[in-house]
Parts: structure tokens; C-alpha cells; sequence
């Protein structure tokens, strides 16, 4: 399974509200530039307010970030929206032959391998920031 889209859909929402600091970011509004049903978007913007990165209120319409977008990496997001389970972004075949010697090896030796690999996308989304995805975005 590939990475869930909830993580670009996340970014996308924190980056419009980033951009929005003067008006409000509802979740209809949120929609129409997802292209998606505003459910969706309350749905993520829940989970992003669970892990400490927007700020919501019941009743009150629109989001905010809960700190500056530049003190927020790509990894919380990535973590927040639960985009892949915890060393799965990988995934080892079920039930290979287990009297063949590979089939029955084959486990042990890649998901080594698919672990560091998993390990070292993380540590690459540690060093973006919102904020760079925000000044990557045209004015206009």
C-alpha cells in the first residue's frame, strides 16, 4: 500500500491555512480548493487538531494553525494523519512457500532493508517545513 493521500490532502490544508491568517478556513472553503466533500476536510482537521497542529472550536467556524508554519515539519503531518502504519510503508507479501528456501528467507531479508528505508524518508520529511511548502506556492 502506498502512502495514504490524507498526508498531501494535511499539508494542503495547513499550507491554505497558513495563507488564510486574515480570513476564515472553513471546511467548505477548505473543500472547494481540495476538491473534495468539507466531511473529509473535518475529518483531517480533526486529526491534525488531535496531534497540537491546528486549532478548532465546535460552533466556531475556521481553523488555525497553532504555531508558526515554519515550526511545523512535514514528519508531524506525516505522523498526525497516520499516513502509513508504524514500519509499514513497505509491505512483504503474505504466505510465500514455506519449502522453498527463498520464500521462506525472503521476509527476514528485505524487511530489514524496507525498515531503513522507511527510516530515512521520515528523517527527510524532519527537515521540511510547512513553511517551505508555503513559499513554494505562486502568489496569486
Amino acid at each position: 500500500m502506498n502512502i495514504s493521500t490524507r498526508f498531501a490532502v494535511a499539508i494542503h490544508i495547513l499550507t491554505l491555512i497558513d495563507s488564510n491568517k486574515d480570513g476564515k478556513s472553513t471546511s467548505e472553503w477548505i473543500a472547494g480548493s481540495v476538491n473534495t466533500n468539507p466531511v473529509v476536510i473535518r475529518r483531517l482537521t480533526g486529526m491534525l487538531s488531535k496531534a497540537g497542529l491546528v486549532e478548532v472550536r465546535p460552533g466556531v467556524a475556521g481553523a488555525k494553525l497553532t504555531r508558526s508554519a515554519a515550526d511545523i515539519t512535514l514528519l508531524e503531518i506525516y505522523k498526525a494523519v497516520n499516513a502509513v502504519e508504524e514500519n509499514s510503508l513497505f509491505a512483504v507479501h503474505e504466505h510465500p512457500n514455506p519449502e522453498c528456501p527463498v520464500g521462506k528467507n525472503i521476509a527476514g531479508a528485505i524487511v530489514p532493508v524496507f525498515s531503513q528505508a522507511q527510516k530515512a524518508m521520515e528523517d527527510e520529511l524532519q527537515k521540511v517545513t510547512l513553511d517551505q511548502i508555503v513559499h513554494q506556492i505562486p502568489a496569486g
